[in-house]
This record gives structure tokens, C-alpha cells and sequence, in this order.
């Protein structure tokens, strides 16, 4: 239990003395434990269209609209000492209050995080880009907007945590989230309707936030930032320190965690808001492999294959995937790969597209699939894999030349196909918690020097990893010497990552996560992998829903309004408990 300091406006006594007698009085369903999801959501539709000044304000609103609450009340406002559970339904109430009161400010606060373009520029150091001082200026504004402390650690880590310093040996509880975002090409976000979007302008649509970082993982920021503006103005008595970590290179060196903590504390405990809901104890290990095929003159007959698109990043899987074809007959090369894509579809599910464009002297083929992150290939349609594999199956009616492109075809169809599994290359396992691995094709990268092209890995435990990297590579040797193509090869593949889920931290942050979204008591593994991933004490706690396709990465990435508005009441909520608890 604990007791709130200091003296409250002189108002509140009068309010108080009328609580303490209607407490007397209070209903036959009176709360036995704390709000449900239903109350909650009814407490936020009562109270969504009014402007409250403080947190003492919104506990006299909601009191006189249900007086079983009136006892958290008083004892909140007269400083009283409060039960466990009385605290526990106060910072619910807390969270609602959040919601309540910052939601549309914080929508704005994310629209301008969106706005910043922090993906990645292969010429310049991420700690140099000029769109990552952008965003740190950005956060720091905030922060002393909000009374909070701010640091950049030399633009790789960016630490926002409460106003005063720590007592010596205090627990420090990390929160993960990241500023940086996959790169998007605007041309594919187009909604059905056929409305273009700019990837970075958050755009309300239906009840949806599209824009890049708006699920992945801008939102994570703001929600954590909100979240601690209303404790530091509530000056909450926490037992333990809470900061903000904002990452830079998440989604690609991952430098940047390891640079922060070598300069600065390990955390006691660390949550990851970059995840799913309720908590997640088990990571899944990212793998890439990258097969490089050097420049080679095409020789033969028919039309030259001279360029492939595919993914802009390795975590992503595209919405769409070009190739061009250099020929003598466009007109005619076109009407063939149509009639062709036309058949190929309906053989491979019907779920995509192929198109042919003739020009003066080439063909456009484009596959439109289903853009996803890479993490869960099952969620999308990957028009570089059918790209490829349609390709091959053209290319005997279609004659193309031989050339380092239809080297990377060959590899690409002999290794991996249609089927993102690992299981034609003979890799595939799954383990009954983390589910199966996944191998999906996904970076596609021509220049004059010849062309790269990565599979993305997602290894759950079960296997040695160093076994499982030393498998593909005999695999994938052995197939080298039966083709008689050389493979220039690189691999990496993270160890995955599994928590015992121990100590009362835990089992507050489920409690938190299934009341407040009323999932079942249980938890849950991850496909992706976060900043937390080999820290101790680490797991993810939201912010998407599981069960539902995660957007992050992919074309017309958005988050919703409703969910967004949840994560600032849940996020509220979890800190204050986290930060109250008596011990972890």
C-alpha cells in the first residue's frame, strides 16, 4: 500500500465529506476487484467530451457518475492509505484519465513524429543523418513541454525519464521503443478505393492512422511519453526509476543499444512497447541470408532479363515486384507473359497479380501481392517469391538470355520457391510454443556490379543455431556443386530468445494487459524480435493485438484510433503499478 503526499486544493474537502456519506450507501454491485473492460469503456464514452484540468477534477466527474468508486476517490484526495486493490483501481482510473484527457493532443504528438522520414540512408552514419536530429530535437521539445529529462546519447539512444535524480540503488525499469522506420515507397500506398497516401503524413481514414512508424513504432514513444507526464504531475511516490529508451537502429544495425550500454547501467528490468499484447516471454532469432550474384554477360537468345525490384529493406516483405525485359517484340513478349501470368495465378491461389507493359523496346512485368512484415509471412502475398518463381516457369516459353539475374532465378526457385517454411530447403521445424521457422525471400538489390538478394530467417528454439547456420550451408553447397553455380553466401542467425515468466513485474503487467483488453490470462510468443532481445529481465508488453495482422512494415502501415487511445490508457496504468510495486 502507500499514501499519496502533499496538500490538495481546499475544494476537494468538500467533495470528500459528501463522498465519505455516500459510501455508506453505496450500490449492491459494488466493485469487488476493479474496473472491467466494459466499465472502463463506459466510463471513457461518459467522460470522452469533456475538458478536465486535472486528475482531481476527472476522479470528482467519475464519482458522481458511479459512486462505488467514491471510496479510491477519498482516499486519493484526503492522502488516506490505500489497499492494495483501491490502488490498483486508482491507476486504472489514472489511465482512463490519460486517455480521457491527451488523446487527440498525443495523436498530433505522433503526426509529427510520422512526419520526420527516419529510415535508413545507406550514405551517411545513422547517428549523422540529419532526419534522426530532426526527431531527437523533436523529443526533446517534448520532454520539457511535459517536465520530463532528456538526453541524446551521441544520437543513438535518446533517454527520457521523470523529473529528479534517483536514490542510489534504485531499480531501473527500461522502457524500448524505437524512432526508426523501414523505408517506404509511396507509390504502393494506395487504399482500395484507390486513395493515394503519403507514407509520411499521418492520415485518419476511417478510424484508421495511416503513416510509416504509426504502428511500428512511433506510437510506442508517444504512448510512454504520456504516460509519464501524467505521473510526474501526480508525483506518484514510484519505488523504482523509469526510462525511456528510443532506439535508432532497430530495424537495421542494431547498433545503437550495445553502443548506450556500454557507457551507461544495465536496467534491472526491461519492457519492450514494440511488440504484442498481453506479454510476450519468447522472441523468435533473425536470420538473414544473403546470396550475391556478381555481374555476368548475358549470352543466347531471346529477351534479356536487365532488372529486378523486389523489398526495400530485409524485415519487410513488398506489396509489388518488378522485372524488365529487354526484346526486339515488346508487343509481343507482353501478350505472352500475359496470357502466362493469367494462368500462373490461377494455378498459385488468386491471390495476386501479374502484369505485363510493353514499351518501345522492353517489358514491364510487375507482381502485386500482399505486403507484410517479414516476421509473419503467412499475413501476406510475396510478389518476390511468385516473381521469381513466374519467371522460371515463362522462361521456357519466353526464351531470356543467361545472365546473373537468372543465376539468382535459379538459386532462388531450386532453394526456396513459394514456400517460406525452410522445408524445400530442408530446414523447416517448429517448436509447439514459438511455431515454426520461416525463410521468406525479400530484398532484391541490381546494380552494375550484379545483384543481391536476402531470405529473411525467423528460427524458434529447438535446434543448435550454430548446427542449423553449418545445415544451410551444406545444404546450399551441395546444390552449388550439382548446378554448377558458384554462391557467394553470408548468414546470421540470432539465438532466439525464451523468458521464464517470474515475479510479480509479471504477473502485474499481465493483469494490466488482459483486464484492459480482455484476452485470456496467458503468454504469448513473438515471431520478431525487439531491442530487449538479449537483455535480462526482458519481454514485450503490446502494442499490437494478437491475433490480428500486424501492419508495421508493410504498405499502408496504420494503427487504429480506438487502439491508439488504448495504448495510452494501458501504458499509463502499467508504469504506475510497475512503478509502485513493493518489489519486482
Amino acid at each position: 500500500m502507500f499514501k499519496i503526499t502533499g496538500l490538495k486544493v481546499l475544494f476537494n474537502v468538500v467533495f470528500i465529506l459528501i463522498m465519505s456519506v455516500m459510501t455508506l450507501t453505496v450500490s449492491a454491485n459494488n466493485l469487488t476487484d476493479n474496473l472491467t473492460k466494459t466499465q472502463s469503456d463506459t466510463l471513457v464514452q461518459q467522460l470522452s467530451d469533456q475538458n478536465f484540468q486535472s486528475f482531481d477534477e476527472f476522479l470528482l466527474r467519475v464519482s458522481s457518475l458511479n459512486p462505488d468508486l467514491a471510496a479510491v476517490s477519498v482516499a486519493y484526495l484526503s492522502s488516506q492509505a490505500m489497499t492494495e486493490e483501491q490502488q490498483a483501481r486508482l491507476f486504472r482510473l489514472l489511465g482512463i484519465y490519460t486517455r480521457v484527457r491527451y488523446a487527440e493532443e498525443a495523436q498530433q504528438a505522433l503526426a509529427e513524429l510520422v512526419a520526420i522520414p527516419t529510415f535508413l540512408d545507406a550514405s551517411v552514419a545513422q547517428s549523422d543523418n540529419p532526419a534522426f536530429h530532426q526527431i531527437a530535437a523533436r523529443l526533446e521539445a517534448l520532454a520539457a513541454e511535459f517536465g520530463l529529462r532528456f538526453r541524446n546519447v551521441d544520437n543513438r539512444i535518446y533517454e527520457i525519464t521523470l523529473p529528479g535524480a534517483p536514490a542510489d540503488n534504485t531499480e531501473l525499469v527500461a522502457l524500448h521503443a524505437h524512432a526508426d522506420v523501414v523505408p517506404a515507397n509511396a507509390a504502393d500506398w494506395i487504399l482500395e478505393d484507390g486513395t493515394q497516401l503519403d507514407p509520411f503524413t499521418l492520415t485518419e481514414i476511417d478510424g484508421r492512422l495511416y503513416g510509416r512508424g504509426a504502428e511500428d513504432n512511433k506510437n510506442g514513444i508517444v504512448a510512454v511519453m504520456y504516460a509519464m507526464r501524467v505521473i510526474a504531475q501526480e508525483n506518484l511516490p514510484l519505488q523504482r526509476h523509469l526510462r525511456l529508451l528510443v532506439d535508432t537502429t532497430e530495424e537495421t544495425t542494431g547498433e545503437a543499444m550495445p553502443y548506450y550500454l556500454e557507457r551507461n547501467p544495465m536496467p534491472d528490468f526491461n519492457i519492450a512497447l514494440d511488440g504484442g499484447y498481453p506479454v510476450i516471454i519468447a522472441e523468435k532469432g533473425y536470420g538473414t541470408l544473403l546470396a550475391r550474384f556478381p555481374y555476368r554477360a548475358a549470352i543466347g537468345e531471346g529477351a534479356e532479363l536487365v532488372h529486378l525490384t523486389g523489398g526495400l529493406a530485409g524485415n519487410q516483405i513488398p506489396g509489388a515486384a518488378t522485372a524488365t525485359l529487354m526484346t526486339s517484340d515488346p508487343v509481343e513478349v507482353a501478350a505472352r507473359i500475359e496470357f502466362l501470368g493469367g494462368n500462373y495465378v490461377m494455378l498459385n491461389g488468386s491471390d495476386f497479380a501479374i502484369s505485363a507493359t510493353p514499351f518501345a523496346d522492353r517489358v514491364e512485368v510487375r507482381v502485386t501481392g500482399v505486403s507484410a512484415h517479414s516476421s509473419e509471412p503467412w499475413t501476406g502475398v510475396n510478389p518476390v517469391a511468385r516473381l521469381l518463381d513466374f519467371l522460371y516457369e515463362s522462361g521456357q516459353v519466353v526464351f531470356m538470355k543467361d545472365n546473373h539475374l537468372v543465376d539468382a532465378i535459379l538459386y532462388a526457385v531450386s532453394n526456396f520457391g513459394l514456400d517460406y517454411t525452410g522445408r524445400q530447403l530442408g530446414i523447416g521445424f517448429s517448436d509447439d510454443f514459438m511455431g515454426p521457422l520461416t525463410a521468406s525471400l525479400t530484398y532484391v538489390k541490381v546494380d552494375n556490379t550484379g545483384m543481391e538478394l536476402i531470405t529473411n530467417l525467423r528460427v524458434p528454439r529447438g535446434r543448435d543455431i550454430d548446427e542449423l547456420k553449418q545445415d544451410i550451408l551444406d545444404r546450399l553447397a551441395e546444390w552449388s556443386t550439382m548446378s554448377s553455380m558458384a554462391l557467394d553466401l553470408e548468414l546470421d542467425i540470432a539465438e532466439p530468445m525464451f523468458r521464464n515468466p517470474e515475479g510479480q513485474w509479471i504477473q502485474t503487467l499481465l493483469d494490466v494487459a488482459t483486464a484492459n483488453l480482455d484476452l485470456p490470462r496467458e503468454f504469448y510468443s513473438s515471431d520478431g524480435a525487439t531491442s530487449i532481445h538479449d537483455l535480462p529481465n526482458g519481454v514485450q508488453f503490446g502494442l499490437a493485438m494478437p491475433g490480428v495482422k500486424y501492419t508495421g512494415h508493410t504498405d499502408n502501415e496504420f494503427k487504429t484510433v480506438e487502439q491508439f487511445q488504448l495504448d495510452l490508457q494501458i501504458v499509463t496504468e502499467m508504469l504506475a503499478r510497475i512503478g509502485t510495486l513493493e518489489a519486482m
